[in-house]
């Protein structure tokens, strides 16, 4: 059944699963007493965001424009929380009753919410400032998040791609997931809809068929995208991260392997932040694999994005990544057989298996880039850069224009002051500016049906 925008439930109290909040009763106290907090108001925004999964919308004023009366007030009871929810989209219950997923998802908001408000406060996130420091804050994160489980690992298949792909695209993706599941890969995706959801509903059934019962579906996302891109239903454990920056560490981190699918410019950020990190010179040797795969009618956007990434930052980058054209089952086995090494390499070199510390993150891909009309700007997209420099800087291009397109400050910028503008070298002015143009005559840039604007201007 279609989600319908605009219906809401009166009122509904919200209790955690367990009848025991994921708080201690300081951090109830806190919420309780300062319901026009930042921390608040970030909640609520976040809340909304995942109460409305299944809304096919990736404007994110306009959904709260939709819900503009929603409210959410916090109740402390016997050292724990309840939430009491006034006018909440009504896609999110079944005859009255809150949808069990979209109560943890709701509940992990709030942990991830208070987690890095408190217990990670802004101020030390800010004053973190080497790259083990901030490695450790993501994987505190997660580990609160209860996403790093130490053991025995089946092997996690991140995946990346777009929200806005056609249906055979999206077919393929649960294909892709559905071999992979097969094979007992669990999937990690930005949690949204289209190439996030896809790869999670085959490997669901591929792990359904395999009698595995404890498949992981794992989600990540972060405050600024989250109403963009709401957590689809599959998504079993999900993680809020402080921006995207920590979010792309996160996904490289907990990586035992990477898919890539279809998308537009926020893939492309995905794509040049790992390429970026794997030629720093201490990861030359460390395994990690990096498949692009689609149906053959998106054969010719990985054609567009593989002649970027050689004309701007060279042949070696190419090699870190292999490419495989309508064919699923390949690109299962492909991802079992070079997962099988990769954990065989973390046992050797005593690395961890659900974590990759041994992974080095130049700080440049860790600072959080702000998406102003002024740092775009001033990025220096220059030919005599050197390649792992150029590759942040055009992923901060690319950072830029996902904000521009979805997040809600990056729209109202654009709207007030005209387009960014980015400033490059003649031939990487050329090559970015044609893989963008690939981008929208494709309608990569939006869903389906909707008009699109740039909101970026490439001068050369």
């Amino acid at each position: 059944m279609t989600a319908i925008p605009g219906q809401t439930i009166r009122f509904a109290t919200v209790r955690p699963e367990t009848g025991l909040a994921v708080l201690s009763a300081a951090e109830v106290n806190d919420l309780c007493v300062a319901q026009n907090s930042i921390i608040y108001g970030l909640f609520r925004r976040c809340a909304l965001a995942v109460l409305t999964s299944g809304i096919n919308s990736d404007d994110a004023r306009q959904l709260f424009e939709i819900y503009k009366d929603f409210d959410v007030q916090f109740e402390q009871v016997d050292r724990g929380i309840v939430l009491h929810l006034k006018n909440a989209p009504a896609t999110a219950f079944v005859d009255g009753e809150i949808i069990v997923g979209a109560r943890e998802h709701l509940f992990s908001v709030l942990r991830d919410i208070v987690f890095v408000a408190n217990d990670l406060s802004a101020t030390r996130l800010l004053e973190v400032s080497t790259s083990d420091g901030i490695s450790e804050v993501v994987f505190r994160i997660l580990r609160h998040a209860q996403l790093v489980r130490p053991g025995v690992q089946q092997g996690l298949a991140v995946c990346w791609g777009g929200h806005s792909i056609g249906q055979l695209e999206y077919e393929y993706t649960k294909e892709v997931g559905y071999q992979m599941g097969l094979r007992g890969l669990d999937v990690c995706t930005g949690c949204g809809p289209g190439a996030m959801k896809g790869p999670m509903k085959g490997a669901a059934i591929g792990h359904a068929k395999q009698r595995i019962r404890n498949g992981r579906y794992i989600g990540i996302t972060e405050p600024g995208i989250i109403a963009a891109e709401a957590p689809n239903a599959i998504v079993n454990q999900l993680a809020i991260l402080p921006d995207i920056e920590k979010r792309l560490e996160a996904f490289v981190r907990l990586a035992h392997g990477v898919v890539v699918f279809p998308g537009g410019a926020g893939t492309a950020e995905e794509i040049l932040f790992l390429l970026g990190v794997l030629s720093h010179p201490a990861n030359v040797d460390h395994p990690l694999p990096l498949i692009f795969s689609g149906p053959r009618s998106s054969e010719s956007y990985f054609l567009a994005l593989d002649s970027f990434i050689k004309s701007t930052l060279g042949q070696d980058f190419s090699e870190r990544y292999e490419i495989i054209i309508d064919d699923p089952a390949a690109v299962g086995r492909r991802l079992r057989r070079e997962i099988d090494t990769v954990l065989i390499h973390r046992d050797e070199i005593d690395d961890a298996s659900y974590f990759n510390w041994s992974l080095t993150i130049d700080s440049r891909f860790q600072h959080p880039f702000p998406a102003t009309h002024a740092a775009m700007a001033q990025l220096e997209l220059r030919r005599d850069l050197a390649p792992h420099e150029l590759a942040c800087n055009l992923r901060c291009a690319f950072s830029g224009i996902v904000a521009g397109n979805v997040k809600e400050e990056g729209v109202r910028a654009v709207e007030t002051h005209g387009p960014f503008e980015l400033h490059a070298d003649r031939d990487i002015a050329q090559a970015l500016d044609s893989l963008l143009r690939s981008f929208v005559a494709d309608q990569r840039m939006r869903l389906p049906g909707q008009v699109y604007t740039p909101c970026y201007k490439v001068v050369g």
